[in-house]
């Protein structure tokens, strides 16, 4: 009965309250049936839940924070939500929030931070000791994963099935998106009663579109040649059944010429209700299918985290996470000499290439500013250069764990497992930014601090992914490493890591803000 008390806490958590009937009353077939007499199991994505081992890494404990991370996921269906459940944290945190249009006032031990497009995120903490051309010490993620986006022109209709248009999103798993219980959640930009424009964050919860799989007695050689669907005419989300016969829609069945809404009028009244606006105020969307499937704990031992988003959702909250808990207690900042930094970057799976991707030079403007407002306008020469290359950029990204079904395909010698520690990334055709130095000084931090490391390199015969670290290091010239969090099932719907590698991610992120500065000084190189 307590398991099921817990279980009812937690339905009401991430079942929302009905909202307006209006819906319902309009589109019977709709009214919801609430989902918490269907459920028996113990919830395993509660915060307050723990392993049924004793570990240092049990859920609720003071040393993890992996029910603090579960929560976080389950908040961030997409980019933006990431993004602005991390700002909250660090307002309550006392991280003061600016402006990239406005002046900055800022000081020695001060805590600061901006958001760029709601999807890209900039904080930082200046040491008590930091003068103009000390460095910077940053860990850099990245918000956003494979998705499917609406289309600018969603609408559709198909033997009388409400479909809705998408596009995909980075190079995602497509298969694992079928039969799956799905969503939308994203921003609008909704028209306020006195004629300005409200930007909102949106995330529908109840499941309210499926992209059904073909019956195999209508595709008999699926099993053996492989499931091949065609991203545009198979990958379109079902949300509805008509409720009315209309001869003329139905003359155009598969084209709708006459559509005259972007989005379905069935789903702009959805919308409008979490909103809590007048359906004709939506003016504008960027909307994410999303996987309605909270995340969780799982294994035998729950010594899994199974969610979506893990890439790269998980390193952006250990890092942020890692620079709140670094700076957060009186005193730690009187020493530093450097300035800490976490940047969350929009648009890498799709090359970077955007105002709020890595490819703009949002980190390195703000450094600029911080280097020229603590020198109060007095800026001397070389400030700047030298500045970036005394800085040190964690390049944090989710690396691939070997595969215990296909082990062939990691090099031999070069395998990272889960729950082994953190996960160094070497390519020496520089499609990573790690070299003997930066690899050595990330190494060194965790045999300091007791921390276990894994390297990965990719083999000859097979191509290699790339992240952030090259395209930042490359920007300015400052020193890189790239390291991850092992994970199975990357880019698909539903991704897994290891318990233990988000807490030892998080420490060895907090090492480095508050050690770093001492073991680079030991080092000597271009002297």
């Amino acid at each position: 009965m307590a398991a099921i008390s817990r279980l009812q806490v937690q339905l009401l958590h991430f079942t929302p309250p009905l909202k307006s009937p209006s819906v319902s009353s309009r589109f019977p077939h709709f009214s919801r049936i609430s989902p918490r007499k269907f459920f028996t199991h113990r919830p395993l994505c509660s915060v307050s839940d723990s392993t049924p081992q004793s570990s240092s890494s049990e859920i609720g404990s003071s040393s993890s924070i992996v029910g603090d991370l579960l929560d976080y996921l389950n908040k961030s269906w997409t980019q933006f939500h990431a993004t602005a459940e991390a700002k909250r944290q660090l307002v309550a945190a006392g991280f003061h929030l600016l402006n990239e249009d406005e002046d900055w006032n800022l000081k020695p031990g001060g805590r600061y931070f901006f958001t760029r497009n709601m999807s890209c995120l900039v904080a930082f903490s200046i040491g008590e000791k930091y003068v103009p051309g000390n460095g910077f010490h940053v860990i850099a993620a990245h918000t956003d994963s494979p998705c499917l986006k609406l289309k600018p022109k969603s609408s559709s209709n198909k033997c009388n099935c409400l479909m809705v248009n998408v596009q995909t999103y980075g190079g995602g798993l497509w298969h694992t998106w079928f039969d799956r219980d799905l969503s939308v959640a994203g921003r609008v930009i909704v028209r306020g009663s006195d004629g300005s424009y409200l930007h909102k964050l949106v995330k529908v919860r109840r499941p309210l579109l499926r992209i059904p799989t073909l019956a195999i007695h209508l595709d008999r050689t699926v099993n053996q040649d492989g499931f091949k669907p065609n991203l545009e005419t198979h990958l379109i989300p079902l949300m509805a059944m008509k409720m009315e016969d209309n001869s003329m829609e139905s003359k155009n069945e598969g084209n709708d010429p006459l559509l005259k809404d972007a989005l379905h009028p069935l789903l702009k009244q959805v919308i409008s209700e979490e909103l809590c606006c007048a359906a004709d105020d939506i003016v504008s969307f960027e909307l994410n299918v999303c996987d309605t499937q909270p995340s969780c704990l799982g294994g035998g031992n729950e010594e899994f985290i199974l969610s979506g988003r893990l890439d790269n959702l998980a390193s952006s909250y250990c890092a942020f996470r890692a620079l709140i808990d670094s700076c957060g207690s009186h005193g730690d900042l009187i020493s530093e000499q450097a300035v800490r930094m976490v940047a969350l970057f929009d648009n890498e799976e799709v090359g970077s290439g955007s105002i709020q991707g890595a490819g703009a030079p949002t980190m390195f403007q703000a450094m600029r500013r911080v280097a020229s407002d603590i020198a109060q306008g007095h800026v001397g020469e070389g400030v700047f250069e030298r500045a970036f290359r005394q800085s040190f950029l964690v390049s944090a990204d989710m690396a691939h764990g070997v595969h215990p079904n296909f082990m062939d395909k990691h090099e031999e010698h070069h395998r990272p497992e889960m729950q082994k520690g953190l996960v160094i990334k070497h390519n020496a055709n520089q499609r990573y930014a790690t070299s003997g130095v930066t690899a050595f000084l990330f190494r060194e931090l965790g045999r300091i601090h007791n921390l276990p490391t894994q390297d990965f390199v990719v083999r000859n015969d097979m191509g290699c992914g790339s992240t952030i670290g090259p395209i930042l290091a490359s920007g300015v010239g400052i020193r890189t490493v790239d390291c991850g969090i092992p994970q199975l099932s990357m880019h698909s719907i539903r991704e897994i890591c290891g318990k233990e590698d988000i807490d030892t991610a998080y420490k060895y992120f907090k090492a480095f803000y508050q050690s770093f500065s001492s073991i680079d000084r030991k080092l000597k190189v271009d002297t």
